[in-house]
């Protein structure tokens, strides 16, 4: 198929990855700019681009190979996470970074896709023990800003020299080229999981409870705290809760259980969620359930050191912020002004990134949304862009 002007206006979902290629190849002549995206749940997160055109993988789905017993699954990108998420289930077993569903922050519709999944190496509340999106992928097909189809990686984990492409891929927001195969390794699901849950601890109790905890051989694979003016958003709580999960076989998760409520007796009231309340829980949590609000107020993503997540939250009083990994993730939802530069140069002090995931368009076009590069970082940052997307035309300045 040969691909024509009349062919990169508006919105397209090419069937396949051939059509992809022809549609990206002929951007790239025409100089065309292409908004690329998966089902279009993240569209509101980076800097706000203004094009006529743009590119889905929606259409370029379906489950290519599954096999349980080797533990991996390749799929097209455009594949809806719950086709995959069902598949994984009748085979007993899961993703093990449990990516997070933006939908409820932003106020967005569309269909959460794998290849989506990929692109943003979106991850949740595992990702502190568990690895990223990125740390479970092994290949990837896509088209870059040429046109040009790129294979990259395998069924298996190996070593290799030079540019991982799979880890660069994972991450790159469709500014590299359009995803359209990934193979990524799964984990069997866990028999059962149990939350505890220490009540009334203030933001800094939590940060010495939580590492405290990480510090046993009791296999702790979620640990946030919830303060007490944000508590009302999940279920069943009304004062500040935080929250330890384990997971396991019945008879381990238990024993588990009780050794981190012995150990954590004297910091505060203790309570355990079993496996239906526990899950409930922590998809709350993963999916910034209490700054659901409907509203644009600005939300940062906080990347930062575990016992430096309570400071930077103290920093900005006027700020609401929640703490996942342990602390090392905080989510921020601030008032009106973004505080942009002094939330990023607190962070040079201490450590860290901020990611501004939520904001309106006006705040979009104004603040940089991914946090600025260091200088070398940047330039060969451009260097990768330039040999990908020559042209930059895929989400051009999206990712400034």
């Amino acid at each position: 198929m040969i691909a024509t002007q009349a062919m990169i206006a508006g919105h397209m979902s090419p069937k396949d990855e051939a059509e992809a290629a022809d549609i990206l190849r002929e951007a790239h002549d025409t100089r065309t700019p292409l908004s690329v995206f998966g089902g279009n749940t993240r569209a509101g997160i980076g800097r706000t681009v203004e094009v006529q055109s743009s590119i889905s993988s929606s259409n370029i789905s379906g489950i290519v190979d599954y096999e349980p017993a080797e533990m991996v699954m390749i799929a097209k990108a455009g594949t809806p996470l719950s086709e995959i998420e069902e598949a994984l289930a009748k085979g007993r077993q899961r993703m093990i970074f449990e990516p997070m569903d933006h939908r409820a922050l932003l106020g967005s519709k569309g269909t959460p896709t794998v290849g989506a999944i990929a692109a943003g190496n979106i991850s949740g509340p595992r990702r502190f023990v568990a690895g990223a999106a990125r740390d479970s992928l092994l290949g990837a097909r896509f088209v870059n800003g040429r046109g040009e189809v790129i294979k990259t990686g395998g069924r298996v984990m190996k070593n290799v020299t030079g540019l991982d492409l799979v880890k660069l891929m994972a991450g790159s927001w469709g500014t590299l080229g359009l995803l359209t195969e990934v193979t990524f390794k799964v984990v069997p699901l866990v028999e059962t999981e149990t939350t505890l849950v220490v009540h009334g601890q203030s933001a800094e109790q939590a940060a010495g409870a939580m590492a405290m905890a990480m510090a046993t051989s009791n296999e702790v694979s979620g640990a946030a705290h919830v303060p007490a003016a944000l508590s009302s958003s999940l279920e069943g709580f009304d004062c500040a809760v935080t929250c330890l999960r384990l997971e396991g076989f019945e008879n381990s998760v238990a024993l588990r259980a009780q050794n981190l409520k012995a150990l954590l007796g004297g910091t505060g009231e203790i309570s355990l969620l079993e496996s239906e309340a526990s899950q409930k829980l922590w998809l709350a949590i993963r999916d910034c359930q209490p700054f659901a609000d409907g509203t644009d107020d600005p939300v940062w993503r906080i990347s930062t050191a575990p016992m430096n997540g309570h400071t930077i939250a103290a920093a900005f009083p006027d700020a609401d912020a929640y703490f996942d990994w342990q602390g090392g993730l905080v989510w921020m939802r601030m008032k009106g002004d973004p505080k942009a530069e002094e939330l990023r140069d607190r962070l040079a002090q201490l450590g860290g990134h901020a990611t501004l995931v939520r904001a309106s368009s006006d705040v979009r076009k104004s603040v940089p949304a991914f946090h600025p590069q260091e200088e070398a970082v940047a330039a060969l940052s451009a260097r990768i862009k330039a040999q990908f997307d020559p042209q930059n035309i895929l989400n051009k300045g999206r990712m400034l």
